[in-house]
């Protein structure tokens, strides 16, 4: 990544575009604006950004239809936006692969945090392949970090960044409990201005790709009142 980031904004909102330029800008990073989604997506290609804050609600293709799009091509961050501050509207933009969700209206602090955030996550990935210790296994189940690779049962399993960077976490101690505040700061660089309800989802989601029976798992355990533990 470059000295100044390059952060792409598509809002169909100018008032919104703006906001976070100025708000972005002052904080030394580059923005790109797009208010569509066809004009996001060639911005995208052309730009190259290091971030992408992206809305839910577009007037030409969804935001989730772009988020799927970007996430099929790159592992940049993104950041979904969104005035819909419901479970399920948080929990669809997980599963396309966003990094991260904020609801409308938002204040420019919890941005400005998140974003610092989801760059430094993308600063701390491997440059190649191998480069990043040695495979983790555990029962049925291992982990290259350097080929950033899963297999479970004998059977690769394809995870989203985030899905892949808190198995790799959980991995790393078996039999360590940890709660969700430090998975958060783990994963996602801070727990602040994040919902702890953001771990289970994507607790969940793992267990439905590495578990022979999610609602019985064996691999990743509840330990209630406190947080996961992965089966040492």
């Amino acid at each position: 990544m470059s000295d100044q980031a390059v952060v792409l904004v598509i809002d169909d909102e100018e008032s919104i575009q703006k906001l976070l330029a100025a708000a972005l800008e002052r904080e030394g990073y580059r923005v790109v604006g797009a208010r569509d989604a066809t004009a996001g997506l060639l911005a995208f290609e052309r730009d190259r950004p290091d971030l992408v804050l992206l809305d839910v609600m577009l007037p030409d293709l969804s935001g989730r239809e772009v988020c799927r799009r970007i996430r099929a091509a790159s592992t940049v961050p993104i950041i979904m936006l969104s005035a819909l501050d419901e479970e399920v509207d948080k929990v669809v933009g997980l599963e396309l692969g966003a990094d991260d969700y904020i609801a409308k209206p938002f204040g420019m602090r919890e941005l400005r945090s998140r974003v610092r955030a989801a760059l430094r996550r993308a600063q701390l990935r491997p440059a190649s392949p191998g480069d990043d210790g040695a495979r983790l296994e555990v029962g049925e189940v291992s982990l290259d970090p350097g080929r950033r690779d899963v297999v479970a049962d004998g059977r690769p399993v394809d995870l989203t960044y985030v899905e892949f960077e808190l198995l790799q976490m959980l991995m790393s101690s078996p039999g360590r409990v940890f709660s969700r505040t430090q998975l958060l700061d783990g994963v996602w660089g801070s727990s602040e201005f994040r919902e702890p309800r953001t771990v289970d989802v994507h607790v969940r989601h793992l267990r439905e790709k590495i578990e022979a029976v999610p609602a019985e798992p064996v691999y990743i355990q509840t330990v209630r009142g406190v947080g996961y533990r992965f089966a040492g």
